[in-house]
């Protein structure tokens, strides 16, 4: 199941609105072959590790990181395919949480008399989805909120400047987060400060996320960086004729979700981005938006990369969260991973 796992994580950045799947066959003590799911509408990895097989896939035992699929898509359903091959043991890492399968592929299996498992290394498989795993069950992508502060827990100067506060290296990690993640997301205040691309470029990928502002009253320059290429869509409280004219002109696509203080909806957002099949969303914006979505309940978790220096009170903080008048009303978060990344700390937090 290890290598299972291992052959999924190669979809990581291509199989998106899909999740991370990978199979290996064994017999008689051997693989006899594997196979992962590389996009959506290609080959799944049950599929490719049965055709690599062939008729050694008889009596085989199948591990598979997701339950086989049991619905019709753009391919056939991978539980009809491992009992036409005629293997004999299918161990799944986790139960497929969508509801066209969920659980019916391993009954159909066992209907067919084939011996099945579940629950083999579930957690890291689980790790390895958990933005399909939101999606399917809550309707909305796995939000994940990227920040690179000081020490003290500031991300810019009072003047603005924050290029750059933490290294090269931790700077080309945050690529691998951005690659991963369905669509990246920002706000105007970083657009109009920054004038980001919001792309990836310091890891090799095929596939470029879809970009997100929240734009409340359509500022965003039509010359602004983000706007150039294919795949932006701009969220606003307002359509402003003229304005948004020049930005679809631009290849934006205008979004209209405005909440009753004429900003934003961000949690209609959220399921408007699930309904688009973004399983993981992944935020690089100032401490105003970062505030709002803490403060909505729209972030799942914080990938904090703190360089070892201070910037002092006047620098801009992490999030513009509401005072507090008590510490029990304080917002907790686990520490789910800590690494170093050439002198800059990485932490990986949840909110409980």
């Amino acid at each position: 199941m290890a290598h299972a796992l291992a052959l999924a994580e190669r979809g990581l950045y291509t199989t998106t609105p899909n999740p991370r799947v990978g199979c290996v066959l064994v017999r008689d003590g051997a693989v006899v072959g594997e196979g992962w799911h590389a996009r959506a509408g290609e080959a799944h990895a049950e599929v490719i590790a049965l055709k690599a097989a062939g008729e050694r896939a008889r009596g085989a035992t199948a591990y598979v990181t997701l339950e086989p699929c049991h619905h019709h898509g753009r391919t056939p359903p991978c539980d009809a395919a491992l009992i036409a091959a005629g293997v004999a043991r299918v161990v799944a890492a986790m139960q497929d949480p969508d509801p066209r399968t969920a659980g019916q592929g391993l009954a159909r299996l066992r209907a067919a008399t084939i011996e099945t498992h579940c629950g083999v290394m579930e957690t890291q498989a689980r790790e390895l989805n958990i933005g399909f795993v939101s999606r399917v069950t809550r309707g909305r992508p796995w939000l994940r909120m990227k920040i690179a502060a000081s020490l003290d827990g500031r991300t810019a100067l009072a003047n603005g400047q924050s290029q750059w506060i933490t290294g090269a290296a931790a700077r080309r990690d945050a690529h691998h987060w951005r690659a991963r993640a369905c669509a990246v997301l920002t706000g105007i205040g970083t657009v109009k400060d920054d004038d980001p691309q919001l792309n990836v470029r310091e890891v090799e990928t095929t596939r470029q996320p879809l970009r997100v502002i929240v734009d409340s009253r359509l500022e965003t320059p039509p010359s602004a960086k983000i706007l150039d290429g294919s795949g932006v869509v701009i969220f606003c409280a307002r359509d402003d004729g003229a304005k948004g004219k020049a930005l679809r002109q631009r290849g934006a696509e205008i979004v209209v979700l405005p909440n009753a203080a004429g900003k934003v909806e961000l949690p209609a957002l959220l399921a408007e981005l699930g309904r688009r099949g973004i399983n993981e969303l992944h935020v690089e914006a100032g401490h105003k938006l970062n505030g709002s979505l803490i403060n909505e309940d729209c972030v799942d978790e914080l990938l904090l990369y703190l360089a070892p220096c201070l910037l002092g009170d006047t620098a801009a903080g992490m999030a513009a969260l509401p005072a507090l008048t008590s510490l029990a009303a304080r917002r907790q978060l686990v520490i789910h991973e800590t690494r170093m990344i050439h002198g800059d700390l990485r932490i990986l937090a949840r909110f409980v």
